[in-house]
């Protein structure tokens, strides 16, 4: 599932005073972007000061011109924005002092280089969607239907295990995992095609 931000959204967001969509892109962006400056090493505090950077950037970019898909995807911007906002903000920081103390060293080598901020934008995109697309339409289903998929896709229990703590016959935590993975791709197509 790749789903690439709604043009039509983007265009909505031209107009400030919509507040439907900003509404709809800061819940579905909001903790991305939080999460993603998290991912590229900020500590809770500043990530919050750079999601609240970014979303200003996307607010000045957009009233200043329109979002180009030719020059480029818009979560790609994104996390361009996103990265170099941290960068910004590490930079702007208090230099540490080194200790000279060998493990020191030995430790900051080890760590793992920082994540692609694309990547780490699209993978946190695809994971917030899915959960605003999963509060959007749990509604629909039954407790035991929603348990059925929740339990057998997410959390990767076998499907004899969920069907005896349900009472149910496993033919039927099948279908109903089936009618919910159905509905979440329906309602992400057409998040898609809006």
């Amino acid at each position: 599932m790749d789903p690439e931000t709604r043009l039509s959204l983007l265009a909505r967001l031209r107009n400030a005073s919509d507040d439907a969509a900003w509404a709809e892109f800061v819940e579905l962006y909001l903790p991305v972007i939080y999460r993603s400056a998290r991912i590229l090493g900020m500590q809770d505090a500043d990530a919050q000061d750079v999601t609240q950077q970014v979303l200003l950037s996307v607010s000045k970019a957009l009233q200043t011109r329109p979002h180009d898909p030719e020059r480029a995807k818009f979560r790609t911007w994104l996390g361009n924005v996103t990265r170099n906002t941290s960068l910004n903000l590490l930079q702007r920081a208090k230099p540490d002092r080194a200790t000279g103390d060998p493990q020191q060293l030995q430790f900051l080598n080890a760590q793992a280089a920082p994540a692609d901020a694309e990547a780490v934008l699209n993978e946190e995109y695809e994971k917030e969607l899915f959960r605003t697309v999963a509060r959007s339409v749990q509604s629909e289903f039954s407790e035991d239907s929603w348990k059925a998929f929740w339990w057998t896709t997410i959390d990767g229990r076998p499907i004899a295990e969920v069907a005896e703590a349900l009472g149910k016959q496993v033919g039927s935590i099948y279908a109903a995992r089936s009618r919910v993975i159905r509905r979440l791709r329906e309602e992400v197509d057409a998040r898609e095609e809006d």
